[in-house]
């Protein structure tokens, strides 16, 4: 544990309400959670005594709140490596009994709960406050008003002072916000505020006192790198000019600095979302569109040349009709940048089809027929080629731009072999030769473990593979179509591997497409017959060499890209799975563009998430006599090659302890990851490590981790001063005060009071109850009501959200849920349920606070019903429960009123009726059903929509008889009787005795 850690731990052991402490991201929270709960442990053990009042504090056990998982694993190593500190994790699936029994036998252990489990269980006294030594949230940025965790906070300290001890690693979104520190210190009851950012004093002194060796590696890009990424920043400054045009964001965050981050929607968003609905489709169309650029730049330095390409074809399927940035000028240079990338179409005579990078008006013209000069050459030797010897070829040639940091990452891993070869330097025990390679996710982790042990020339022609069947899968039904319609002579055509260049094929824009079209499919097809072939055959080194003798560009693929290709189809029969799913596609959507991002889910891993190359049974494995001179070349430089371990910076382990590395390539740089390897190098100053960093030179990549640098010294900087014009409220014995009502003290006799009335003496408020389903403290309405100074009841209820009456029941639906409910149907039942229980159905419909108080603009309301629109539907629902009925509130706070407004006059509910009600008993009675009688639904619906039938006769026809059948056998005079009336019964009968009208003349 380095020095600053502990003076981290005792200031916050110095205050008794606890602290807030906001550290830079990647420092060690968890090493300082748990020496702060080993600190708590002990001087809880060694001050109580039998005799003393401390003694159920020194038995309490410490709860863990927000944790994520990377982060909770973490600290329950810490604490079981100690020996000193039981750890328990109770997760929602865990009894009520069984988590009652933990919570009295575990005293003195720290225990990982969920917010909504240890609400409920304060709520019905499971958990009692005075057995609590401690509160500890690891993710303060999330703290509110109305937030879970300060609504535990509040539960705990009604009854005691006790400890809350808040932490984060995220300064930037602690000040997010109108004064966002300090409305979240109120909330958890805290009146410290502790920041230790990576400039801090002793933080520098303890981490630069033995740093690594650093070597920053600048790589340059490629031109078409270079190409699409100004086109993007110049699509993205397009797109942020045209936004600052509406006059309704703020122009100051409106940067292409700021929106190379993610947290730039979520400023966006938050201006717009109160005036959403009066903003245009355009505008909106824009913040989307930031959104798919920036995903763009980062995919570019990320992802290779092909797999780029793929997912800018799922964009133009997706976003290519509503999208604003496909329609300017830019994006046309992405997409044809992208393409050169990867693929070249060729004429015959050896001159490339190339578009004009500049989006330029064209028009078509004329060119002289050149079909009948030269012949063509065709795949299949047998084919009839004197009849189509006029036509002349078109040939795709490949490009498969490889990324520049392949070649850069097997050159270093290549000198460190070297390195450690030597021996120059005295090794140590404890160096472990492992060389991390730290990547930001884990596709590419397994595409770099690819690139090393196959080669990047191999991995990149599996990667246009796919691609290419990709092509033809989408196209297969079309090409399906046109082989039946096809009229040509047998081995000619796109599906044989060839196309002919027509007289006018280069005459425009669209003609090229069809080009391209054409040979991605020829190429397609020639990859699959070899696939095919290689499937079928058993002597696959005979058939690879008889098809390597095939002659002809026809076929789309040049000769050398074919045999490479035959040499590898072998090799990939006898491999594992694994290796011919290696990678994942880019999936297509139209509906989000959130949708159409790059799918990880697919990629098969280790249980670690990390996969260690084993140098020696990849070459073993790889060097069959088929293979390439380049892979051979490959696979030699493989066996210098030290042991790599990738790792991939997403899935948030941290393995720097496990592996202990002696040298680390940080592939894509991640300020976190930074500090982590620097919190590493000074715990462990004795260990030689060697740190290079692979930056990108003059891309976004580099100004992005610099503009994330600098945004959290910003934001630590503005911390500083609100600290210092910070006031937090506290009583006479030094205890936070928070935001609730209930604290404050009791207002003194008001002079206008009438004396006639018991002298003027203030009259007992009602203590209010509300029963609340369990499944409603995941959101915030429970923690409102509680502060408001309502009685919060939790059990599971079969009936409504809330009940605040005998007689009123609530169904509580947000804007999303509302939707959701009247796509599935589950609204028509829920509110039917209630209809049949209580007399006063109440469905509730609560917006977000900062969000428009609208479903829609004045002018989208149409004058017809529309099984499209939310208003309809509500409408239609209105209509079919005419006792329904339907309360709009603002926020969550106006919801607490509503209800205190309802609750007036009304006796308090019963949880133990309110339990029951919905719920069969052994005999499958329902109880307290307000109709009082359980009769067939259906039934009694088919029975008043017939006609003479009313609201004021049904029930006395269904106690006269007892079914439907019943009630067509009834005579007339039965019927008057019945209905109170001679011309309805006539009605009735006449509706029920006459005859359906047939089809059959």
């Amino acid at each position: 544990m380095l020095p600053f850690e502990e003076q981290v731990v005792a200031d916050l052991l110095e205050d008794p309400n606890g602290g807030l402490v906001v550290l830079s991201s990647g420092l060690p929270l968890a090493s300082l959670a748990a020496t702060l709960l080993l600190h708590l442990h002990h001087q809880s053990s060694s001050t109580s005594s039998p005799s003393t009042s401390t003694s159920t504090a020194a038995a309490g056990c410490y709860l863990i709140l927000s944790a994520p998982e990377a982060l909770k694993e973490q600290i329950r190593r810490r604490l079981l490596d100690s020996q000193l500190l039981p750890v328990h994790d109770v997760g929602p699936d865990v009894p009520a009994a069984h988590r009652r029994a933990l919570y009295t036998s575990s005293s003195g252990a720290a225990l990982f709960l969920t917010p909504r489990v240890l609400a409920a269980d304060l709520l019905t006294a499971h958990l009692s406050p005075t057995r609590v030594g401690a509160l500890l949230l690891l993710a303060a940025h999330r703290a509110s008003d109305t937030s879970s965790d300060a609504f535990i906070a509040r539960l705990l300290r009604q009854r005691r002072l006790l400890p809350v001890y808040a932490f984060s690693d995220r300064p930037h979104a602690m000040v997010a916000g109108f004064a966002k520190a300090e409305r979240a210190m109120k909330s958890l009851y805290i009146r410290r505020l502790h920041l230790w950012p990576r400039f801090h004093v002793l933080a520098a002194a303890d981490l630069e006192r033995a740093p690594p060796e650093v070597i920053d590696v600048r790589v340059p890009m490629t031109p078409p790198m270079v190409g699409i990424q100004a086109a993007i920043l110049d699509a993205m400054d397009a797109c942020l000019k045209e936004l600052r045009r509406t006059n309704k964001v703020d122009v100051e965050d409106l940067t292409v600095d700021k929106g190379l981050f993610k947290s730039f929607d979520e400023i966006v968003r938050r201006q717009l979302d109160p005036l959403w609905h009066t903003l245009g489709k355009k505008t909106k169309q824009l913040v989307a569109d930031l959104r798919t650029l920036r995903k763009l730049l980062d995919y570019l330095l990320r992802y290779d040349a092909v797999t780029y390409l793929t997912y800018l074809d799922t964009l133009r399927v997706s976003e290519g009709v509503r999208s604003v940035w496909i329609l300017a000028d830019s994006s046309h240079k992405i997409f044809e940048l992208a393409k050169r990338r990867v693929y070249q179409v060729t004429r015959p005579d050896g001159t490339k089809v190339i578009t004009s990078i500049k989006r330029t008006p064209t028009k078509k013209r004329k060119v002289a027929d050149t079909s009948s000069n030269k012949g063509k050459e065709t795949e299949n030797e047998d084919s009839t080629t004197n009849k189509d010897d006029a036509q002349k070829v078109n040939a795709l040639e490949e490009v498969l731009e490889e990324a520049p940091k392949w070649k850069v990452l097997r050159e270093l891993l290549q000198e460190i072999a070297e390195e450690q070869s030597k021996g120059d330097a005295v090794v140590h025990e404890d160096e472990s030769g492992i060389v991390l390679v730290a990547c930001k996710d884990e596709r590419s982790c397994l595409q770099l473990q690819e690139c090393i042990s196959k080669g990047p020339q191999q991995v990149m022609r599996d990667e246009w593979e796919k691609y290419l069947l990709g092509k033809a899968e989408l196209h297969g039904l079309h090409k399906k179509k046109k082989k039946r319609q096809s009229q040509q002579p047998k081995g000619f055509g796109v599906l044989d591997g060839e196309f002919p260049a027509g007289p006018s094929e280069d005459a425009g824009p669209v003609s090229i497409r069809n080009l391209e079209t054409n040979a991605l499919l020829a190429a397609a097809s020639g990859i699959s017959k070899l696939n095919k072939e290689a499937d079928v055959k058993d002597d696959s080194v005979a058939s690879c060499s008889k098809r390597g003798s095939i002659k002809g560009k026809g076929k789309g693929v040049p000769k050398k890209i074919v045999t490479k290709r035959q040499a590898s189809n072998r090799k990939k029969k006898s491999t594992t799975e694994n290796e011919n799913c290696q990678g994942t596609d880019v999936e297509a959507s139209d509906k989000t563009d959130e949708q159409s991002e790059i799918d990880v889910s697919k990629v098969s891993a280790k249980d670690d998430k990390q996969s260690e190359i084993d140098v020696s049974n990849v070459t073993a494995k790889d060097a069959s006599p088929a293979s390439t001179a380049d892979n051979a070349e490959n696979l030699i430089d493989a066996k210098m090659l030290p042991p790599v371990q990738f790792y991939a910076l997403d899935s948030d382990q941290h393995v720097l302890d496990t592996w202990k590395p002696s040298v680390i390539i940080v592939y894509h740089p991640d300020i976190t990851f930074v500090r982590e390897i620097e919190v590493y190098k000074a715990e462990n100053p004795l260990k030689k490590l060697k740190v290079y960093f692979l930056f990108y030179e003059e891309s976004s990549e580099v100004q992005k981790f610099e503009s994330s640098i600098r945004r959290e010294n910003e934001a630590f900087e503005s911390l500083i001063r609100q600290k210092s014009l910070m006031m937090i409220p506290v009583d006479q014995s030094g205890r936070c005060l928070g935001p609730t009502p209930a604290s404050e003290p009791e207002p003194i006799l008001s002079q206008n009071s009438l004396t006639r009335k018991a002298g003027g003496r203030r009259a007992t408020e009602k203590d209010m109850q509300v029963i609340v389903d369990m499944r409603e403290f995941m959101s915030s309405l429970p923690n409102v009501l509680h502060q408001k100074g309502i009685r919060i009841i939790p059990v599971t209820l079969e009936v409504g959200d809330y009940v605040l009456s005998p007689l009123i029941c609530v169904e509580r639906k947000s804007i999303s849920d509302l939707f959701q409910s009247f796509a599935s149907g589950r609204l028509y039942n829920q509110v039917e349920t209630m209809i049949r229980y209580y007399k006063i159905p109440v469905l509730l419909i609560e917006f977000s606070q900062d969000k428009s108080f609208s479903f829609q603009s004045a002018s989208e309301v149409g004058d017809d019903v529309s099984p499209t629109n939310i208003i309809s539907k509500l409408s239609l629902l209105v209509l079919h429960f005419p006792r329904l009925r339907i309360v709009w509130s603002r926020s969550l706070h106006a919801t607490a009123d509503i209800f205190i407004s309802l609750k007036t006059n009304q006796d308090e509910p019963d949880e133990t009726k309110a339990m029951r009600v919905g719920v069969p008993s052994e005999d499958g009675v329902v109880e307290d059903d307000v109709r009082a009688e359980n009769y067939n639904t259906s039934a009694i619906e088919f029975l008043r929509r017939l006609p003479g039938v009313t609201d004021a006769n049904y029930r006395a026809i269904m106690d006269g008889c007892g079914s439907l059948a019943d009630l067509a056998l009834l005579p007339v005079e039965r019927l008057a009787e019945l209905m109170g009336s001679q011309k309805g019964a006539r009605t009735l009968k006449e509706f029920l005795d006459a005859k359906c009208p047939s089809m059959i003349s």
